[in-house]
């Protein structure tokens, strides 16, 4: 019975007292602009992103440096800025960071932020997350990432591309978004702690993360379909998240959602093993999309040309509603009372 009233309160598209349903008061409908994030344009980038002249990407590495070049072009293109506050699209996390007490070796790094300024409630902040490190070059050959996480990364650009055209034409967002491409990830989630120890907004201020991290394949569980999402994350510090990401989904984009990894009790920990985590640690609701791990997973084979775009399109589009009404409903998102 409860189920039936959920879902019918989500035909309606009415809203539960406590707001964990989709707003009624969000500003006009993202179809138009979700449609603008094409398989054919996150093609495009993810075979400049994951091609061998990026040399894997190592965090710190010249590959990786013209990868964010490529990254800060594109937000230029689209007239998108860095955030107000900084000076540059480019935060500097320093190699005593990257390195710390392990001395990994690792040479001065950045994190590389654009910003789209909220219409109506510009000093709460959206996050959306993706790391464009990889792991280099081994024992001479090229390891291009393109699903770890040149997916993550092509999506955050589609995502901006429509937001800032959704702004162009008078629907800009009423919270701000900061898209943020995250260093040292293979390292142990680095670039993501470096800004959370040093956010350019107040965590207070941060309403949630929607990370992105490897969205570009297929697992052997899904081995006959590719229309699906892992969801990870989305409940552990708000139901609002979870319910938004649920609704998005079946309203815009109709992907199965699978939370087997969701689970506290899973061996794999994916929880805690990208961006999101740093920001779940400090209190902000946080959600990871994920197509899980399959055969070329940090191996040399991991190429642009395995991408299924049709997924890749589909998952990138879902990160893009979730974010959508994050950002333009009447309240922001709380986190649950039991969680604090």
């Amino acid at each position: 019975m409860k189920k039936l009233l959920f879902l019918s309160l989500i035909a309606l598209g009415t809203s539960c007292k406590n707001g964990a349903l989709v707003s009624s008061n969000s500003k006009s409908d993202p179809t138009k602009y979700m449609k603008t994030i094409t398989a054919e344009d996150l093609k495009k980038h993810l075979y400049i992103i994951a091609a061998d002249s990026m040399e894997g990407r190592e965090t710190g590495s010249a590959g990786q440096k013209k990868a964010g070049r490529y990254l800060i072009s594109e937000y230029q293109k689209n007239n998108v800025s860095f955030p107000k506050g900084a000076s540059d699209f480019y935060q500097a996390v320093p190699a005593s960071f990257l390195n710390g007490k392990r001395n990994r070796n690792l040479p001065n790094s950045e994190n590389i932020w654009a910003f789209i300024e909220g219409t109506e409630k510009p000093e709460e902040v959206i996050v959306i997350s993706a790391h464009y490190d990889h792991v280099g070059i081994e024992n001479g050959e090229i390891y291009n990432g393109a699903d770890d996480d040149g997916s993550g990364t092509s999506a955050l650009l589609e995502i901006a591309q429509a937001f800032q055209l959704a702004k162009k034409e008078g629907n800009g967002p009423k919270r701000s978004i900061l898209f943020l491409h995250v260093t040292g990830e293979e390292h142990g989630l680095l670039g993501s702690r470096y800004y959370s120890e040093n956010p350019l907004f107040p965590l207070a201020n941060t309403v949630a993360d929607v990370n992105i991290d490897m969205i570009g394949r297929r697992d052997e569980l899904h081995a006959n379909t590719n229309n699906y999402v892992y969801i990870i994350g989305a409940n552990r510090l708000s139901a609002e998240l979870d319910h938004i990401s649920a609704i998005m989904n079946q309203k815009y984009v109709g992907l199965d959602l699978d939370y087997r990894f969701n689970d506290p009790k899973d061996p794999n920990r994916f929880y805690e093993r990208s961006d999101h985590y740093n920001f779940a640690k400090h209190g902000i609701p946080s959600v990871f999309f994920f197509n899980g791990v399959h055969a070329d997973y940090h191996k040399k084979s991991d190429e642009a040309h395995k991408i299924e775009y049709d997924a890749l399109e589909k998952r990138t589009q879902l990160a893009f509603v979730v974010a959508w009404e994050l950002a333009n409903r009447k309240n922001r998102i709380l986190v649950d009372a039991d969680k604090k």
